[in-house]
């Protein structure tokens, strides 16, 4: 199950909206989506859950590029909604290589291919292979929320209810459930 949610800081506090991320494609589209939230250029966090599973933080201030922390990109990697996260440049990869997400679904086989297929897949070029270019555990900026009181240390400890935490740190838990 997800969860995703926009926060944005603004004079009064912080504003939690919760959005629907259906039509959501591209990081580009994500800033959009955010940017919107926020007229006055303020900080706006996009908070993203699977249950269990990993977490996703973007960071948008006015029209800076936005910051991006993954929890865990192999986990992400098998989601829709982590792959509009998982960028070449977060992942350290070169764009002209092709995108490995892309050959992937959801399920982390290759389009076409059964399960029952990884087994025989052992040439490199099937899901083990492409398993490799996705580091297991986090990635991107764990600075992202520091100056907002929410340190490397801290972000990385967290795991299951990390949207609550990161909101319960931020002064923003009741504002957060009202659009749980």
């Amino acid at each position: 199950m997800y969860f995703a949610a926009l926060l944005a800081r603004t004079e009064d506090g912080w504003e939690a909206s919760d959005t629907e991320l259906d039509d959501v494609e591209t990081l580009s589209d994500l800033a959009d989506l955010a940017r919107e939230a926020s007229p006055d250029e303020d900080t706006v966090l996009v908070l993203i859950e699977q249950e269990d599973a990993w977490f996703g933080v973007v960071r948008l201030d006015g029209e800076e590029d936005p910051r991006i922390y993954v929890s865990d990109a192999a986990a992400a990697a098998r989601s829709s909604y982590g792959e509009i996260l998982l960028t070449d440049e977060l992942l350290g990869r070169d764009p002209d290589d092709g995108d490995v997400l892309d050959a992937l679904d959801l399920d982390g086989t290759e389009d076409g291919e059964s399960d029952e297929d990884d087994e025989d897949a052992e040439d490199g070029a099937g899901a083990a292979g492409s398993a490799e270019s996705v580091p297991h555990g986090p990635v991107g900026d764990a600075l992202i929320l520091d100056d907002l009181g929410v340190s490397e240390k801290e972000l990385r400890l967290m795991s299951t209810d990390a949207v609550t935490e990161i909101a319960e740190s931020l002064g923003a838990s009741e504002t957060l459930e009202t659009v749980r």
